[in-house]
């Protein structure tokens, strides 16, 4: 039995490190995203031309949640990042999958609210892990 145990948990993380994120797959993705958001790095160079509806996604990965500077976020992004905690792949993965699920969850409020009504259904993963290359 314990050899049995042993060889799943080994058979599962190679399953996971086969399933590691692609982000090429990411890039090529963000055009689902682009119509709220813009990329724009600090010294201006535009990187994909998008909207204003959400906040620019530069530099997004190591950010303070809830703090890009010129974005005015709701109440409850906000309340996520009050404690410090800064945007990961994971968590960033994590909340474009379902952000009111989020929210909830990293706040503890069970009415939070978020102003992002598009769920990312699969490539959060990868998505993250491009935005993770767009820093300075």
């Amino acid at each position: 039995m314990r050899l049995f145990t042993m060889t799943l948990a080994a058979a599962l993380a190679l399953a996971g490190a086969a399933q590691a994120a692609d982000p090429a797959a990411g890039e090529a993705d963000f055009k689902k995203c682009k119509a709220c958001h813009s990329i724009v790095a600090a010294d201006g160079t535009e990187v994909v031309k998008g909207g204003k509806t959400g906040p620019n996604l530069y530099g997004v990965i190591g950010r303070t949640i809830g703090t890009a500077e010129g974005f005015k976020y709701g109440n409850d992004l906000v309340a996520a990042g009050a404690d410090g905690s800064v945007w990961d792949e994971a968590s960033l993965a994590a909340y474009i999958t379902d952000p009111k699920g989020w929210l909830k969850e990293k706040t503890g409020n069970p009415k939070a609210k978020t102003t992002m009504s598009y769920k990312h259904k699969k490539g959060a993963e990868d998505m993250a892990a491009w935005l993770a290359t767009l820093t300075d």
